[in-house]
């Protein structure tokens, strides 16, 4: 949608679901949600180098269940569990009352996540890479790795400039406008010398069509056959073992036509 317009909020219900699962009155509402916005703060904290793309929290009575999708889980669940024993006793601490349980999920593919290529660029910008050449690197990278789309938006003192400005690359098609388009979005911020930098990402991954992802072909992916599944020639070529095809000239019996 327009620039005011969160992608993943817009399609809740449509193509994604709700990252907090679960259900208070108006009493404990509030309560549950700055417990959210906590247990997501302490996670990101914690795991910074795990590359957290999601943290989904579902509650069920006195038991909260909080699955973390990071693209290196090993660093998640620690040696012999350590780690992951230690964030759910934070969390247990945290909250006022219920048993935690903390599972931890795998990205498949890092490269069409858009949170955790944000975080890529964010981290080369503050190893000072040249920022065009990030946001490039990061598209081709999201394209090679079978996205149909990627957009990426920078916005910031870009280089040390002393105006601020915005910077986008866009590799394929991202529809913004088409609810049914499975596109994941993400943030980061890379704190430089000169000031925080902000980066959006936007990856399309096909259509939704059925409850299952389908790429669109583009039209130069097409193959090059007819309706009717014969070889695709070009205009005037001869055809193997027969005469030219004659022209609309020479059937109407044109100025060329032969005498």
């Amino acid at each position: 949608m327009g620039n005011k317009i969160n992608p993943n909020g817009f399609r809740l219900g449509v193509t994604r679901g709700w990252n907090s699962r679960w259900y208070a009155g108006k009493k404990n509402y509030s309560q549950m949600l700055r417990e959210d916005e906590k247990i997501r703060q302490l996670v990101h904290k914690e795991l910074q180098a795990a590359g957290i793309a999601r943290i989904e929290i579902e509650r069920a009575g006195q038991q909260i269940n909080v699955i973390i999708s990071a693209a290196k889980p090993g660093i998640v669940i620690g040696k012999g569990g350590e780690s992951i024993k230690a964030i759910r006793q934070s969390i247990e601490n945290m909250v006022e009352a219920g048993t935690v349980a903390v599972n931890v999920a795998e990205i498949p593919n890092p490269n069409t996540s858009a949170p955790l290529v944000a975080l890529r660029i964010a981290e080369q910008i503050e190893r000072r890479f040249a920022f065009r050449r990030a946001m490039k690197q990061a598209a081709q990278r999201v394209m090679e790795s079978g996205a149909r789309g990627c957009k990426v938006i920078l916005s910031g003192r870009l280089g040390g400039a002393e105006q601020a400005r915005t910077e986008k690359v866009l590799e394929g098609r991202v529809p913004l406008h088409t609810l049914r388009a499975d596109i994941d979005y993400g943030t980061a911020t890379a704190s430089t010398t000169y000031g925080q930098l902000g980066i959006k990402v936007l990856v399309f991954n096909g259509e939704v069509i059925g409850g299952r992802t389908e790429g669109t072909q583009s039209r130069s992916a097409r193959p090059a056959n007819n309706e009717e599944g014969g070889e695709r020639r070009n205009r005037g070529e001869r055809p193997a073992g027969g005469r030219r095809r004659p022209t609309a000239r020479r059937r109407q019996g044109g100025p060329n036509a032969a005498s």
